[in-house]
């Protein structure tokens, strides 16, 4: 019986792992098609491969400066949020009033909010600020944004260092700056690694604000993407192959860090 459930949990989580790689796999697929063989009923299987799109998408639509965009607003995003988030998740977790949980639980709450109803008054404000479709509007946007679940994981993290460390620190002299410095950060290295690979990731997939908060000049891969629809239809290979551009430096570096991912997804799950 323990074979057959086993089999039976084997089959089930190859069916759940083809469900979810297929969309990609038929992704990659479309991006290597014509527009015709895109949409021919029914899909065409065995074609032959065009670079056609990819031609497109690089020199076309300029996939450089979307990419240069994406990679400036998510690593700066990630800097600065860590930045910030890294001496509020210290101060939190090391010195906890009253009012600690509540204000956790007060911006954790902020990410329930669908972002559609922040859409007017950030709109608002960012074109008051002559922040609307620049590097910096979107940086500012993506670093607030990802700022709650940044928090939340570097306290996770840091209220598992033992306070005895720290108590021995302070008994040596060492103060609040030094002991964050030479004390923590050593000790938390993995937890700083891994929150800022996962907000990294977020911010490069971001496509909300970039689509309502950019255009031309600090688009984003989600705008280059957002591109291929018009009112004249969807172009089918051209947006996969648009698609495919715009994940596969993600997928590689979520592929290499996965490890670090996990490790920072799961922080203070088992105690």
């Amino acid at each position: 019986m323990n074979h057959i459930a086993l089999a039976v949990r084997t089959v089930a989580a190859w069916l759940v792992t083809l469900l979810i790689v297929f969309p990609l796999i038929w992704l990659v697929l479309t991006a290597f098609k014509t527009e015709l063989q895109a949409i021919a009923v029914p899909p065409e299987l065995f074609f032959s491969p065009t670079l056609e799109n990819f031609h497109e998408v690089q020199v076309r639509s300029d996939y450089l400066l979307y990419a240069k965009n994406s990679v400036v607003t998510s690593v700066l995003s990630t800097i600065i949020g860590l930045a910030i988030a890294a001496p509020a998740a210290y101060s939190m977790a090391f010195f906890r009033t009253k009012k600690t949980k509540d204000l956790l639980m007060w911006m954790l709450s902020t990410k329930m909010m669908p972002a559609v109803g922040a859409l007017v008054p950030v709109y608002v404000m960012a074109q008051t600020a002559g922040l609307l479709d620049s590097l910096t509007g979107l940086t500012v946007v993506f670093t607030l944004s990802n700022l709650p679940i940044m928090v939340w994981m570097l306290y996770s993290g840091f209220k598992d260092i033992p306070p005895d460390i720290l108590e021995a620190a302070r008994m040596d002299g060492a103060n609040v700056w030094s002991e964050f410095v030479h004390v923590i950060r050593p000790l938390a290295t993995g937890t700083l690694a891994s929150t800022g690979l996962l907000c990294l990731v977020l911010s490069w997939n971001e496509a909300f604000w970039s689509l309502n908060l950019s255009s031309a000049n600090a688009g984003t891969l989600a705008t280059l993407i957002a591109s291929y629809s018009s009112p004249e239809g969807l172009f089918w290979a051209k947006l996969s192959c648009a698609s495919l551009m715009a994940i596969a430096p993600i997928v590689v570096l979520g592929w290499f860090s996965q490890k670090q991912l996990v490790q920072g997804l799961t922080f203070g799950a088992v105690k």
